[in-house]
């Protein structure tokens, strides 16, 4: 029985993309409920997957306005079993969720951090006297927008339907075309074939140009990175670890040349995983 870890309550943007996982992969567990398995935060179900409490976690790595999802990558740095199976890309359009009838009438809005960066363009045009207050997730707040008038919430539209709870305006993101793509991850190598990988690494210590000889390896090759980002090795101020996403299969001769010579620029190499965009 194949379980699904996402960031729960239900209702969240990646329980959705949990649910376009399975309609594409599994479609015979479509309408089972009983195989998603919601956590309060995004490394309790990377750990879920890690340690096998279940079988595959959908966690969201990248926003299109936000940028990286630090929680998720400084997971998969600490993984030592899991990798990345498939990619999925999905729309995000947020709601105001509340019952308050008016926008003076407002107060306090919850929703993720990601949530409320998202919307805060609109926030400061219609609700700029409003306590932003952040949560774990988009639904976390709205058991708040159910027993007090004067609390709003952001999340998806979906979820103002499973809670059975008005939504005021919709949408209200900044930008149309915010989108955030969600890893899926799981312990085995993916089945179908990849067509973009992921690794990140950490540098040698003390060393000139030490960033400069690893992204000469690919343009030497001429393979292309599509995204580079670092977070801190937590060891020391300025030292950083760095995740890159190229636009090749692990499988390319190319690639696996690349690789080898990687070794040789760097101090510690993970190979995220290989795998197709959805």
């Amino acid at each position: 029985m194949t379980t699904i870890a996402y960031l729960g309550p239900a209702g969240t943007y990646s329980e959705i993309a949990a649910l376009q996982y399975i309609q594409l992969s599994h479609p015979d567990l479509e309408h089972d409920p009983a195989r998603m398995c919601p956590y309060p935060t995004i490394p309790q179900a990377i750990n879920a997957a890690e340690h096998g409490n279940v079988d595959i976690a959908v966690v969201p790595v990248e926003n299109s306005i936000q940028g990286g999802v630090t929680m998720t990558l400084d997971s998969l740095w600490q993984s030592e079993s899991l990798q990345i199976q498939q990619a999925i890309v999905l729309p995000i359009a947020h709601a105001l969720i509340t019952r308050a009838q008016a926008f003076t009438d407002i107060k306090v809005v919850y929703s993720h951090p990601q949530g409320l960066a998202q919307c805060q363009q609109w926030l400061d045009r219609y609700l700029p006297t409003v306590q932003q207050i952040a949560t774990d997730s988009t639904t976390d707040g709205l058991h708040i927008v159910a027993e007090d008038v004067t609390v709003a919430a952001i999340a998806s539209q979906r979820a103002a339907e499973i809670y059975n709870l008005p939504v005021l305006k919709f949408p209200i993101n900044d930008q149309p075309d915010n989108c955030t793509r969600f890893l899926v991850l799981g312990r085995t190598a993916p089945t179908t074939k990849g067509t973009h990988s992921s690794l990140a690494f950490s540098l040698k210590r003390n060393m000139p140009g030490a960033l400069v000889k690893p992204l000469l390896v690919f343009a030497d090759r001429q393979i292309n990175l599509s995204r580079i980002e670092s977070r801190p090795t937590k060891r020391s101020l300025g030292e950083y670890i760095f995740f890159l996403d190229i636009e090749a299969e692990i499988d390319d001769p190319n690639f696996s040349e690349a690789l080898q010579d990687l070794q040789a620029v760097t101090e510690n190499l993970k190979i995220l995983g290989s795998y197709a965009i959805t």
